[in-house]
């Protein structure tokens, strides 16, 4: 047995040393050292030796086995270091090559503008104010003067949830929420999601607002005009002309449209303006006396003008966008350019 064990050690030393790639080396293995291989078919006959003899060919048995595994793991070893060293031999890397860049994200055009119109807006000293997008009806209808009959609050409009809840419809309950919280004098915009029954080139039924109330003893329409102004001027050019022109909101007396020189032509008339030269961007007006009443404030000692604008609206302008739905159908390729 023991002359047995030496010459298999002997073998196996010798095709571990004569084996030259990792597969011949792991045949090795499972020749000599697997369940089957000839080891273990020495190691079933220690039962045929004497009682005195088993222990110390057993021990030998261990040593041929440890010695064999050692050998093959250092030649594994061997083999893998110069498979690694060949490859770096044969592919080696152009470091002057240029590397893979990755594409990096960036703000979304309603992002964008929304934090310049916020900016802007800052640095007239509003500040931002914030509310829910699931509103009650008495803070998006009724304390804002709208009567009960009014379309808007028809179903084909709003979206309504249950129990006097709706999706809000524009963020103008901010305003409220906010004099119901402070007394004047009141600086804010309200910038936020807002939802209506709308779907088409130029409408979504979710889309971004900015709304924005200011209140004081003795502010003006003059005020307002000078705020928006300032606020158009800034956002699309000291040159862009401003005009405003008589319209009805139930919770503004009175109420303006304000409309812009058309950023495509400049004023000259072309498709995007209809030929009129102005393009429509905002709602605005001196806030109703009854609103007030709504919220604990006295028409008599102090006044207010509000505005609200789309922020789709101004992006699409700003932008040169032609599809509102480009916002909002995620096309890497339009996203890209901003």
């Amino acid at each position: 047995m023991r002359d047995q064990l030496e010459q298999l050690r002997q073998q196996a030393l010798a095709a571990v040393t004569a084996a030259d790639t990792e597969e011949v080396l792991q045949e090795v293995r499972v020749r000599f050292l697997g369940r089957k291989g000839e080891l273990t078919g020495l190691m079933k006959g220690l039962g045929a030796l004497p009682v005195d003899e088993r222990p110390h060919v057993g021990q030998l048995v261990n040593q041929v086995k440890d010695e064999v595994e050692a050998a093959v793991e250092q030649a594994l070893e061997r083999s893998r270091r110069d498979a690694v060293a060949q490859k770096l031999a044969t592919e080696r890397i152009d470091v002057t090559l240029p590397g893979r860049s990755r594409c990096k994200g960036s703000k979304h055009p309603v992002t964008l503008v929304i934090e310049e119109v916020s900016e802007i807006f800052a640095g007239l000293g509003f500040s931002v104010a914030e509310g829910p997008e699931i509103e009650h009806d008495w803070y998006n209808f009724e304390a804002l003067n709208f009567p009960p009959e009014h379309p808007a609050r028809d179903m084909q409009d709003t979206f309504f949830v249950e129990n006097q809840l709706l999706l809000r419809t524009h963020t103008s309950p901010v305003q409220i929420r906010t004099m119901l919280q402070q007394q004047p004098p009141v600086r804010i915009i309200a910038p936020g999601t807002v939802y209506r029954c709308d779907s088409d080139a130029t409408h979504s039924p979710m889309f971004h607002q900015i709304e924005g109330l200011m209140v004081d003893t003795r502010v003006s329409f003059a005020d307002l005009k000078g705020i928006l102004t300032t606020f158009t001027n800034q956002l699309f050019g000291q040159k862009t002309g401003v005009r405003l022109r008589p319209s009805f909101f139930p919770f503004t007396e009175p109420s303006a449209e304000v409309d812009i020189a058309c950023v495509i032509c400049g004023g000259s008339g072309c498709r995007v303006c209809k030929q009129t030269g102005w393009l429509e961007i905002l709602g605005a007006g001196m806030v109703d006396p009854e609103v007030f009443r709504h919220v604990g404030y006295d028409p008599e000692v102090i006044s207010g003008f509000a505005f609200g604008m789309g922020i789709e609206r101004i992006a699409m302008l700003k932008y040169g966008i032609s599809d509102m739905r480009l916002l909002f159908e995620n096309d890497v390729r339009f996203l890209r350019q901003f």
